[in-house]
C-alpha cells in the first residue's frame, strides 16, 4: 500500500478542524453514485493519486460506499463533523466506524478505520489464500489451527 499513510494524513488534514469547512461546498462530490477518490482531496495526476486509486481499485465496493456515505453525512451536518481516517493491516478487509457525539464544550467526530487485506495482490491475481503464512505471524496457536487447512 504505497503512500497509504501519506494519503490518510492528507485526508485527516482536509477533514480536520482547520479545513473541513472548505469541503462542505464540495459535498456533492461524495454523493451516492459518484466515483470515490475522484481527486477532490488527493490531486489527480500525482503519484500519490495513482497509488490512492490503485488502492481503492482493490478495496471492496461495499467498503468504499460505506466510507463515502459517512463523508457525505459528515459534510452535511451543521457544523460539519470532523473525520479521522486510520488503517491497520488485516487478513481480510474490515471497516470500523465510531462516532463520538458533540458535547456542550467540545465537538465530536467520526473515526473510520479500514483494515486492508495484506493478501490483496494475491487475490487480485486469482491465487489461493496463503493460510500457511499465518504460522509465521503473531497469530495465536488456536487461530492458526482454525485457519490452517493443512
Amino acid at each position: 500500500m504505497p503512500g497509504l499513510q501519506t494519503t490518510l494524513s492528507d485526508l485527516n488534514s482536509a477533514f480536520g478542524r482547520d479545513s473541513i469547512a472548505d469541503l462542505v461546498a464540495k459535498r456533492e462530490a461524495f454523493a451516492p453514485g459518484k466515483p470515490f477518490g475522484a481527486g477532490v482531496i488527493i490531486k489527480e495526476g500525482t503519484a500519490l493519486h495513482k497509488a490512492w486509486t490503485d488502492y481503492l481499485n482493490i478495496m471492496p465496493k461495499s467498503i468504499q460506499v460505506a466510507q463515502q456515505a459517512v463523508i457525505y453525512y459528515a459534510l452535511g451536518t451543521k457544523p460539519p463533523t470532523r473525520i479521522t481516517f486510520a488503517w491497520a493491516p488485516g487478513y481480510d478487509w474490515e471497516l470500523t466506524i465510531w462516532q463520538a457525539p458533540d458535547t456542550d464544550t467540545t465537538p465530536g467526530g467520526i473515526t473510520i478505520l479500514t483494515s486492508p487485506t495484506m493478501t490483496a495482490r494475491n487475490r487480485r491475481r486469482g491465487g489461493a489464500l496463503p493460510f500457511r503464512r499465518l504460522e509465521r505471524s503473531h497469530v495465536g496457536q488456536l487461530s492458526v489451527a482454525m485457519l490452517d487447512p493443512g
